[in-house]
């Protein structure tokens, strides 16, 4: 999908709105058009992104992605196919994550930085069980909470537990 004619469609749209306001709001429309480019694109990714998780939830147990290819975003549709007498196949352990939260409550959006080789084996076992990436690690993070007591931080090579480590001033 071109993003570009959405984007040039804004800045025109930007272009006539300046010039009721006079040559100095024109003036600067323009020199504010590019800078606003790179917001404009990701606003726009943002509701694609959106409207694809939307599509997901519908279209289960299929999924939609957005994925970036240059500067332009494509959508990869995933339609999970079973013969008409044979059930889906439940997972294994039944997910702790109600995938309906998401219509209940505000969502959030973090910056995960993974090492390569973990976001390859994340990406395969998502697509083995037919999810987006995103959708899989919500699971994954979400069995992890459930599953009980929060990991305590491991041990250091010099023997010392940092569960058991006490720092600060003493006199």
């Amino acid at each position: 999908m071109e993003l570009t004619p959405y984007v040039e469609k804004l800045r025109a749209e930007l272009a006539v709105a300046a010039e009721t306001a006079g040559e100095e709001a024109r003036a600067l429309a323009e020199r504010l058009a590019v800078p606003l480019e790179s917001a404009i694109r990701l606003t726009l990714l943002e509701a694609l992104s959106a409207a694809a998780d939307e599509i997901t939830r519908e279209l289960a147990p299929g999924s939609v992605e957005v994925r970036l290819r240059g500067l332009n975003p494509a959508f990869v549709v995933n339609t999970r196919q079973s013969p008409p007498d044979e059930p889906l196949a439940a997972p294994a352990t039944a997910p702790a994550w109600d995938d309906t939260a998401g219509e209940k409550g505000a969502t959030s959006r973090i910056n995960l930085r993974l090492p390569d080789e973990l976001k390859a084996r994340i990406d395969e076992a998502a697509a083995r069980e037919r999810l987006s990436a995103n959708s899989w690690l919500v699971r994954a993070a979400a069995a992890a909470l459930d599953a009980g007591a929060a990991p305590r931080p491991a041990a250091r090579p010099g023997g010392t537990d940092l569960g058991q480590r006490y720092t600060g001033w003493a006199r």
